[in-house]
């Protein structure tokens, strides 16, 4: 939880910091988990329900700092492509 003017460079309670991959978790897989859809949604595999977006960047190999400045290239939600980057 750091701040985009980066006020707070280590961000508000540092203790209590999650990875990226945690963040990414947090809303997707164990979000299905919280309302009873494991397996079902939060997950990209068969059958599975997901909505998707495609970044220009990997949000797990780059700095944190840099995430701010990642462009979402594609959407898709409910199966249809429904944003592309101009």
């Amino acid at each position: 939880r750091r701040t985009l003017d980066d006020k707070n460079p280590g961000g508000w309670f540092a203790a209590q910091k999650v990875t990226v991959e945690e963040a990414l978790r947090a809303y997707t897989s164990e979000n299905a988990y919280g309302v009873f859809a494991e397996g079902r949604r939060g997950v990209l595999k068969p059958g599975a329900r997901a909505d998707v977006v495609l970044l220009d960047r990997d949000i797990t190999t780059i700095d944190p700092v840099d995430i701010p400045n990642t462009q979402v290239v594609v959407t898709v939600a409910g199966g249809q492509v429904v944003y592309r980057a101009p």
